[in-house]
């Protein structure tokens, strides 16, 4: 009897032993496993740094193609229309044959880059709004016409207006200058906590107003109406700008000509189309005497384009909007917004 409780014994301890390796090899796995995800996450991480480092200096170098392009043309030509190499859009272009060939992980390459350059002035900037620390109402009575045109609320423009202004640091009133009570209020609010006047009101500072998306900011617009706008209306860095007749839309030109109806911008746009405008003399001579007031804000060169860029490398993709101001010698960046 005790033999065999001695042989039953010993088959517990074996059987034992052996699940006792196997989970000891188990976890072994386990944690072989465990490191090889972990390096395999991190080759992961370095790949997709590598990857939108090669995107940024892609975008990078059509940017500085941008500004070459503006530069040469501005050397060459006091007009800037459609018809120039600056207005081309760069379709979708493969780039595999100018990047690394040897992805980490096998991948296949699949780069590509695609933009254009976009008229800044062919756009109304909304920074005209605000002159000498007040609202301009010429330039007020413009972006009522215009969101008119674009089948939106006129009322909305007093509303922009005055946000461009406070933003700015002046009055919100049309037409008033700013006092010195409110001038010593504006100073005081540049600390960290709002400080009110002597009436007790609070001034909060606000930021300059430099992107579209900025226009959220005014009370009752809301995205669809800034989605409406955003192909008709900019930020511009300096203020006052003229529009550009060779490419603002028909909106726009009818906003800052009050007497010119939106058929007649719309056939005007048609006209230089086939011929673009060579001059402002020349402009006014294709109006063919008709009874149009033409503004002080138009004019047939621009200083300033948005470069949209887009490049796709493997996995990751990017997408840059950029201000450029151009003059003769050279284009400087004013800004650049990665998406």
């Amino acid at each position: 009897m005790s033999r065999r409780a001695g042989i039953v014994d010993k088959r517990r301890q074996r059987g034992v032993a052996i699940i006792t390796a196997m989970l000891l090899t188990a976890l072994a796995i386990t944690i072989v496993a465990s490191l090889f995800w972990q390096q395999q996450v991190q080759v992961r991480s370095m790949e997709n740094q590598r990857l939108q480092l090669q995107t940024k200096w892609i975008l990078r170098g059509a940017l500085d193609w941008a500004r070459l392009i503006l530069r040469e043309d501005k050397r060459y030509s006091s007009v800037d229309h459609m018809g120039e190499p600056w207005a081309v859009t760069l379709a979708d272009t493969r780039l595999d044959d100018y990047i690394e060939k040897s992805p980490i992980g096998g991948d296949s390459t699949d780069a590509s880059l695609s933009g254009n350059i976009v008229d800044a002035q062919a756009r109304y900037n909304l920074c005209n709004l605000a002159r000498n620390g007040m609202v301009d109402p010429i330039e007020l009575a413009i972006l009522r016409r215009l969101l008119i045109n674009l089948n939106q609320k006129p009322e909305l423009a007093e509303r922009i207006a005055a946000m461009v202004v406070a933003s700015s640091g002046g009055s919100t009133a049309a037409g008033t200058s700013t006092t010195s009570s409110s001038t010593s209020t504006t100073s005081s609010t540049s600390s960290t906590t709002s400080t009110g006047t002597s009436a007790g009101n609070v001034e909060p500072t606000l930021m300059p107003m430099t992107q579209i998306d900025d226009l959220l900011a005014v009370p009752g617009l809301s995205v669809e109406v800034r989605d409406r706008l955003q192909d008709h209306v900019a930020f511009l860095p300096v203020s006052p700008t003229k529009i550009n007749v060779n490419t603002a839309s028909p909106e726009v030109l009818a906003a800052v000509m009050p007497l010119l109806s939106m058929a007649d911008a719309r056939a005007l746009v048609l006209q230089r189309d086939r011929a673009y405008f060579k001059n402002i003399a020349d402009f006014k001579a294709r109006m063919h005497g008709k009874a149009v007031t033409l503004s002080d804000s138009i004019a047939t060169e621009t200083d300033f384009f948005f470069v949209v860029g887009r490049v796709k490398l493997d996995r990751a993709s990017l997408q840059t909007l950029a201000l450029l101001q151009r003059n003769i010698n050279t284009s400087t960046v004013v800004w650049v917004r990665e998406n």
